[in-house]
């Protein structure tokens, strides 16, 4: 089985974290975001993906120069111009030549997802396209899928007002494809599975939707991505892990409480960091406090500063000495 997963979005939530590189190489505690994704889908009998690449794609192979990730290979397809998420997905099959029943996943969603059972779901059904499906209390985020009891979509509604979402299952962003959905999409335009694909297969009777309550969190805000991270100091996900790198230097009177400290990052005499993820390289002052908020590689948090309340800072940023950040991004964003 390969997979097609789509990394070539801006990550625009995320800025300024990913002004200058995708979100999918964002770390998650110690490993790359993508890493994590990959490894899952290799855990589950996945033997190539195929990485659908538009925005920065030299910061994939250049971390990847030998063309594979967790142990997995990689084929590389860059767009020539973005070709929204349908046309990226066909793109990325013709250029790696697949043929066969494969599998497409957003490549910002960590999830526990059964692959396997997914995929046999799909076979059984006879399905030209599957949808994995998760609940969720608000769906006005997401695009809506209600079911028959067989499993097959009777719509797709993409970011519905919550009062008239017809049910809270959402698309999870993974999906089994056969190769005739690909002849679905004009190619060399930008078409929208979401918008255009999906309600036109639902239409056609040939799309089925797969039910899981399995762990699943997109990561493409703040909020999430700190919250996946926590997920993992805290057990949720297996075993509670530490987040602080056997490299880093964390001073015997600062603080540092449920949250990632990355590889060569200082957290200095007197400084409190809680709730937080401060990546490699960067500087945590003395008498600083960094409590649930983001702070970039190398960036530096001044003495007695104050970053809180998902504040955002960025690679090699600057808060001053004494300053104070809540729940504000820097550089600030348009």
């Amino acid at each position: 089985m390969r997979a097609v997963v789509l990394v070539g979005g801006f990550g625009t939530r995320l800025r300024p974290l990913t002004t200058d590189l995708p979100k999918q190489m964002l770390p998650i505690l110690d490993q790359p975001m993508i890493e994590h994704v990959v490894g899952h889908l290799s855990a589950h009998g996945v033997d190539e993906v195929v990485l659908s690449l538009g925005f920065l794609p030299d910061a994939f192979s250049d971390v990847y120069p030998d063309s594979c990730c967790a142990g997995v290979p990689l084929h590389y397809a860059v767009e020539p111009e973005p070709l929204d998420t349908a046309g990226a997905i066909r793109f990325a099959a013709g250029d790696a030549g697949i043929d066969e029943t494969f599998l497409v996943l957003n490549g910002d969603v960590i999830t526990d997802l059964d692959v396997g059972e997914l995929v046999g779901f799909h076979l059984a059904s006879g399905a030209e396209g599957t949808i994995s499906l998760t609940p969720v209390d608000d769906p006005s985020r997401y695009g809506v899928v209600p079911t028959d009891a067989d499993g097959r979509v009777t719509g797709f509604i993409e970011k519905p007002p919550a009062a008239e979402a017809p049910c809270n299952w959402i698309n999870a962003g993974t999906y089994v494809f056969e190769p005739s959905v690909l002849q679905r999409i004009e190619p060399g335009c930008r078409v929208s599975v979401e918008r255009e694909v999906f309600p036109a297969m639902a239409d056609a009777g040939t799309l089925f939707g797969f039910r899981s309550d399995c762990y699943w969190v997109d990561t493409g805000t703040p909020e999430t991505y700190l919250g996946v991270q926590l997920d993992l100091l805290d057990g949720v996900r297996g075993p509670a892990r530490s987040g602080v790198d056997d490299a880093a230097e964390v001073h015997a009177g600062a603080t540092v409480r449920r949250s990632v400290i990355g590889a060569q990052a200082v957290v200095a005499e007197g400084a409190r960091v809680c709730d937080s993820v401060v990546m490699a390289g960067s500087r945590i002052g003395n008498g600083a406090v960094v409590d649930g908020s983001l702070v970039g590689c190398g960036a530096t948090v001044g003495p007695d500063a104050q970053v809180l309340g998902l504040s955002v800072v960025g690679h090699r940023a600057e808060v001053a000495p004494g300053e104070l950040l809540d729940g504000q991004r820097r550089p600030e964003q348009d």
